[in-house]
This record gives C-alpha cells, structure tokens and sequence, in this order.
C-alpha cells in the first residue's frame, strides 16, 4: 500500500482558504466592485451620469445612464450569485472592453501626464477584462462538466 504524506500545514491552510466560499464571493464582489459603485454613484447624481454619456456621445444620454446603470449592477449580481455567472462575466468583459475603447484612448493623446494615466487605465481596464473572461471560462467548464 503506497504511503501518504501528511500536507504540511501551510498547503493544508491554503487549501482550506482556496477551497472557502466566503473567499469566492468576496473575490467575485472584489472583482465586480467597479461595477457596483459606478452606478450607484450614477444613481445618487444622475445628472453627473448624463454628463458623462454626454461627453462620450452617447444620446439619448438619460436612456445610456439609465441602461448603464442597470446593466453593470444586473451583471454584477449575476456574476456574484453565481446566476449564469459565465454568461454575465463574458457580458461584463465585453462591456468593458468597449468602454475602456471609447473613454481611454490614450493615444490620441499629447506624451505627459494625462497621456500616462489614460494609458495605465487602458491596460488596467484590459486586464479586467481577462479575469472576467478567466471567471467565464472557468465556470462555464464547471456547468459544463456538471
């Protein structure tokens, strides 16, 4: 009969920790905290919501706000309860991507600073993108597997 190691207690705790639902959802709300302040920000100064979609073109400004509004908080109560968690994650992911497309575009801008904080919220925003991809694809395997 072949011997089992014991884990040592570090990988027994990190197991347990990565193993923890508590830590899945505070991830998944820490991941979709963008998501969950912007349009309560929105909510309580809609009129600073409609100058926003106003300054990127979108018209009819109130109907965006309103849209966006719902849209990032219905996505991010999906992705966290894990309601079609895969499909809100791949909608989150491509949300962002456009936004991040309309509002940080960084290279249309003059070198300085303006140009630098554009640019690292560019790629920021990219990388959010793929852990809500990585976040899709992960449960998407695990329902289909299911």
């Amino acid at each position: 009969m072949p011997r089992v190691a014991n884990k040592p207690p570090l990988a027994s705790a990190a197991s347990a920790l990565a193993t923890s639902p508590a830590l899945h959802i505070l991830a998944l709300t820490a991941l979709c905290s963008a998501y969950i302040q912007g349009p309560l920000v929105k909510i309580f100064d809609f009129s600073g919501a409609i100058g926003e979609m106003n300054h990127f073109g979108l018209s009819p400004a109130p109907l965006f706000a309103v849209a966006v509004i719902i849209f990032e908080l219905a996505m991010s109560a999906l992705v966290i309860s894990g309601v079609f968690r895969w499909a809100a994650a791949g909608a989150l992911a491509v949300f962002t991507l456009m936004a991040t497309f309309l509002a940080l575009r960084f290279w249309e801008l003059p070198p300085g600073m303006e140009r630098s904080m554009a640019m690292n919220g560019f790629f920021e925003h990219i990388g959010l993108c793929g852990a809500f991809v990585f976040v899709a694809l992960h449960d998407f395997g695990r329902s289909a597997r299911r």
